[in-house]
């Protein structure tokens, strides 16, 4: 069976995201919404790096939602969780690396009385959070017993990164220190990664306490380095770290972190990913205790990761991966928990008749 996709917005995951749908022996692109008026019109093709497709990209919602279509692949720059709704309720499926992994106590009552109307299906995937702090950390528990702590981990070098207005206005690379303080992307990537935290807990069994631990440290310029942002000055945020703990009686049990760094020198603290450079790592400590590296999510020179970012391309596939998955599945939020095994498909020309 063939699924119908609409892919929601053009930026670096939803190039990948639809060169994935076109190359998806079950899936076919089928429309396309985009943010910019100078990309309406457009044949998405063209846009994403394909060949033409003949389908043309548009800003046009109601357009969208009365087509003849499964699934809506959301990756939008923000969630908006009133069109998400109005998605579902025009009974498409929705998957989106944007949130909804794992919705635990909060109250996703519209969101499931969406999917209940439009007799759909809403998964929430991705990298990180997704995968690396929920798939693969579930999947390693496994091996062990005793379970006393989880940890999930990115290192990357952030000017591989191809999106200089959310660098430097979000995140808050080249700001003061105190302006990056006031980053949101400690809540805004919280939400996602306190679901994951939610998820593993609920599923391993600990028995967090209610209150959460978050932490933003930041690194400063000692020279000036250069950056796809421009010049970051001396006494201007150069590195940040960010942690999202729960814990047990005080206890850290779970812990994600990221390490975005712009290169590794110049900055005071002088941080660096060690010898073993870019990478995301998952760790349980129990009995056993295995550590998983997961290498090949980064690009090899900061020119590649502008023109494609495997990272990138990775979340966009892993959401992609997932479609005709969810397009099977019951109605209602559905996570890792819910769904059986994704897998990827073999190339055309290795695949079978």
């Amino acid at each position: 069976m063939t699924y119908r996709v609409i892919q929601w917005a053009t930026g670096g995951v939803g190039r990948a995201s639809v060169q994935g749908i076109v190359s998806h022996p079950e899936l076919e692109l089928v429309g396309c919404w985009v943010h910019g008026e100078e990309k309406e019109g457009q044949d998405v093709g063209a846009l994403c790096g394909t060949e033409p497709l003949g389908v043309a990209a548009t800003r046009d919602v109601d357009a969208l939602l009365a087509l003849e279509a499964d699934c809506v692949m959301y990756s939008p720059i923000m969630a908006d969780r009133k069109e998400v709704v109005r998605i579902l309720e025009s009974g498409k499926n929705v998957v989106t690396p944007l949130g909804y992994f794992y919705p635990g106590t909060r109250d996703v009552s519209d969101l499931e009385a969406a999917c209940q109307s439009g007799g759909v299906t809403l998964h929430g995937t991705g990298i990180h959070p997704g995968g690396i702090t929920e798939r693969f950390p579930l999947m390693i528990s496994a091996l062990s017993r005793d379970i006393t702590h989880v940890r999930a981990e990115e290192f990357s070098d952030i000017r591989t990164y191809g999106a200089p207005y959310v660098v430097g206005e979000i995140m808050g690379f080249g700001k003061t220190p105190e302006e990056a303080a006031k980053s949101p992307m400690l809540d805004v990537l919280g939400g996602g990664f306190f679901e994951s935290i939610d998820m593993l807990a609920d599923e391993l069994g600990f028995a967090l306490d209610e209150e959460r631990r978050t932490k933003h440290e930041v690194a400063v310029a000692t020279r000036t380095i250069d950056s796809p942002i421009g010049p970051i000055e001396p006494g201007l945020v150069a590195a940040q770290r960010f942690t999202w703990q729960g814990t047990v009686r005080g206890e850290p049990v779970i812990s994600v972190h990221t390490n975005w760094f712009m290169g590794e020198e110049g900055f005071d603290p002088g941080w660096s990913f060690g010898p073993e450079g870019e990478r995301f790592e998952v760790e349980i400590t129990g009995d056993p205790s295995p550590k998983v590296i997961f290498r090949g999510w980064h690009p090899e020179s900061i020119e590649q990761g502008l023109k494609r970012n495997p990272g990138i391309v990775a979340t966009a596939i892993h959401v992609v991966s997932a479609i005709p998955y969810v397009c099977r599945a019951e109605p209602g939020i559905r996570t890792y928990l819910d769904l059986p095994l994704v897998a990827g498909r073999a190339a055309a020309h290795l695949a079978s008749a």
